[in-house]
């Protein structure tokens, strides 16, 4: 059963990349938890097509076999129909916006090939809305209109599809980091079918936590009453600044204070600090972390937003913490949900 906010029935929804960690834990398994702790959707993850297509297919298919990846999408929307779920949204596509013209063609003609082919695959799985990650790609371009223009684009062909845009900033991004830039974006781009992706653990481990410090608060701040403050007047200006039917979908998790903290460095891969933060320390609500989430989610409660809570965790620690029981880790994940909305 949905959660309840003032009254109104708060729909709900689970990222698949958030669950399961040994490759007995493939799509079939996570969408059984998932559906046996009440979720009514799921936030379909590219990771999971490609799993899921090795299974079928006896090998990973090129993430750009769009033929072969539909012809999967089609046999995953069977097995969410079996479970009574829906695919919210198809998820992450990054790296899109801001590529330079005449400089960086050939990014911006993969990027246009991309989503292309990821429309094939919404097509096939049966599902209206693509997230869009804020880029963090170097060398593109800083300015918000060109960012806000290529939006536009895709955008408008999306719609010929009836399709959206969830977008979402992306900590870690090159050029927005945090709601207010998406926001100016979404607002530039000025398109019906484009909106935000909000989540907790973006906004505030951008403009309140830092993995990089001992603190673990924004540029190692001594005083928290700062830090504190700057944070409530930013998510009050939130509440107050965006429409709550701009806002399509709040992604939930907390964050692991770093001991020691991530170096100030890119990684191998060519990872930032909160990227790095982001993909291995973000626990369920109430369950080792300690940024202000539930700041964030009454925030966007008070935009008048009661659409989608959607769980997007990447616990490194939850193997040791709760071995193979996914169905539990899912309940728990309904739990904290309805503990925060108790809380606001």
């Amino acid at each position: 059963m949905a959660p309840i906010y003032k009254g109104t029935k708060i729909p709900t929804s689970y990222a698949t990349c958030s669950i399961g960690h040994k490759p007995e834990h493939d799509l079939p398994s996570k969408l059984e938890a998932i559906a046996s702790a009440g979720f009514e959707a799921i936030e379909l993850s590219m990771p999971d097509i490609l799993s899921y297509a090795q299974k079928l297919n006896g090998k990973e298919p090129n993430p750009k076999d769009f033929e072969t990846l539909a012809t999967v999408g089609q046999e995953i929307r069977k097995l969410v129909q079996k479970h009574k779920l829906k695919i919210l949204m198809l998820q992450p596509f990054a790296n899109f916006e801001g590529w330079v013209k005449g400089k960086q063609d050939e990014k911006r003609a993969d990027a246009w090939e991309r989503a292309r082919g990821w429309m094939r695959i919404m097509e096939a799985v049966g599902t209206d809305m693509l997230q869009v990650g804020s880029s963090d790609a170097e060398g593109i371009s800083m300015s918000l209109e060109d960012s806000a223009a290529d939006l536009a684009e895709l955008a408008d062909m999306l719609a010929t599809k009836n399709f959206r845009i969830a977008y979402e900033n992306w900590c870690w991004s090159t050029h927005a980091p945090n709601w207010k830039h998406v926001w100016d974006i979404v607002k530039l781009a000025n398109k019906s079918n484009i909106g935000l992706c909000l989540d907790t653990f973006q906004s505030a481990g951008g403009e309140w936590g830092d993995p990089r410090t001992s603190s673990g608060l924004l540029n190692g701040a001594s005083n928290k009453k700062d830090i504190e403050q700057s944070w409530q007047d930013s998510i009050k200006e939130m509440s107050a600044t965006i429409p709550g039917d701009k806002i399509f979908l709040l992604q939930i998790s907390d964050a692991y204070k770093m001991d020691p903290p991530i170096p100030d460095k890119v990684d191998e891969s060519g990872l930032r600090p909160r990227g790095q933060w982001s993909h291995d320390y973000r626990p369920l609500p109430y369950d080792g972390g300690y940024l202000p989430i539930v700041d964030f989610l009454q925030a966007t409660l008070a935009t008048g937003f009661r659409d989608w809570l959607s769980i997007e965790v990447f616990d490194g620690k939850g193997p040791e913490k709760y071995g193979d029981d996914m169905k539990a880790y899912a309940d728990k994940a309904m739990k904290s949900i309805e503990r925060m909305l108790e809380e606001c």
